[in-house]
Formats: C-alpha cells, sequence, structure tokens
C-alpha cells in the first residue's frame, strides 16, 4: 500500500471532517476545535503558524495531523486522526514519521503530544509507545473527574 504525504488543501477539508467525526474517541467539543485549527491554516498555508498535512491512499484522503511549534525547538502535535476503517495499516505511522522529519529540518529537538488517560484511548498510547514516545507527565482529571491529561514526548537529538 503506498502511502502519499502532502500539505492540506481546501479541497480536503470534507474528508478530514468526516474522519473526524468518525473517530469515537472525539468528543463533538474536539472536532469543533480540529475545524478552527484546519481553517485558519487553510486561510494563508504559507503565513500560518500551523502545519497540517493530509495522508493519501489510493488518492482517497484516509488521515491528517496538525502540528503547531510552540517553543524554541519544541513542536506540540496538536491533532492525529486516521479514518477509522484504515487504522493499523501504516497511515499514522506515516503521517508521524513525515512530520517528525519535518519538526527536525527544522530544527526541532522535543515533540509533545497530548491525550486522553482514558480506557478507550488505550490504542492511541500504544500507537504513541510504539513510536517512541514516553509519558513526560500525567494531570489527574483534568478533561473531566476520572480523565486524566498525558503528556508524552519524544526527543529528537
Amino acid at each position: 500500500m503506498r502511502i502519499a504525504i502532502r500539505p492540506m488543501v481546501a479541497k480536503d477539508k470534507s474528508a478530514i471532517m468526516d474522519i473526524l467525526r468518525a473517530i469515537r474517541e472525539f468528543t463533538a467539543q474536539e472536532v469543533a476545535v480540529a475545524e478552527e485549527v484546519i481553517d485558519a491554516y487553510l486561510e494563508a498555508p504559507s503565513a500560518s503558524e500551523y502545519l497540517v498535512v493530509v495522508a493519501e491512499v489510493g488518492g482517497v484522503v484516509t488521515g491528517y495531523i496538525g502540528p503547531t511549534p510552540l517553543a524554541s525547538g519544541t513542536w506540540d502535535i496538536y491533532w492525529v486522526a486516521v479514518n477509522p476503517g484504515g487504522q493499523g495499516r501504516g497511515v499514522g505511522r506515516a503521517l508521524m514519521s513525515f512530520t517528525e522529519n519535518r519538526i527536525k529540518e527544522g530544527h526541532g529537538r522535543l515533540v509533545i503530544v497530548e491525550t486522553s488517560g482514558r480506557p478507550d484511548y488505550d490504542k492511541t498510547r500504544r500507537f504513541y509507545r510504539s513510536l517512541g514516545y514516553r509519558v513526560a507527565a500525567r494531570i489527574a482529571d483534568f478533561y473531566s473527574p476520572g480523565d486524566d491529561k498525558l503528556i508524552l514526548e519524544k526527543r529528537l537529538t
């Protein structure tokens, strides 16, 4: 299977929004925030502080990643989303690899990912661990009572 990674363009928005809505772990509020980030990027991609890329398999948009720089050499990756039917086929790994390489090219040294501690995020946390991310911090009850925020990190140097 060939996975093509490229910058997001306006015509991709509908497919990406469908993917975000199809992922059970994302709440409607989270999808709305993701859409705000996408819209900010699409307004002026070359001037945006965001880097948003999509993955295509067979010409079909199957996933996207939306990282943004936060500090000198540190990047937050806000959203990684792969169509549920296409998960487990290397799309997420390809998106992360592409993004980490872009971060390295920009002299990035540290990547931060935040995720939920809820049981239904187990697969997500396993995915990040398989890529070399480790839990750097846990904030109890951050999202809601019983839903901890996990801050994962990966050093690129």
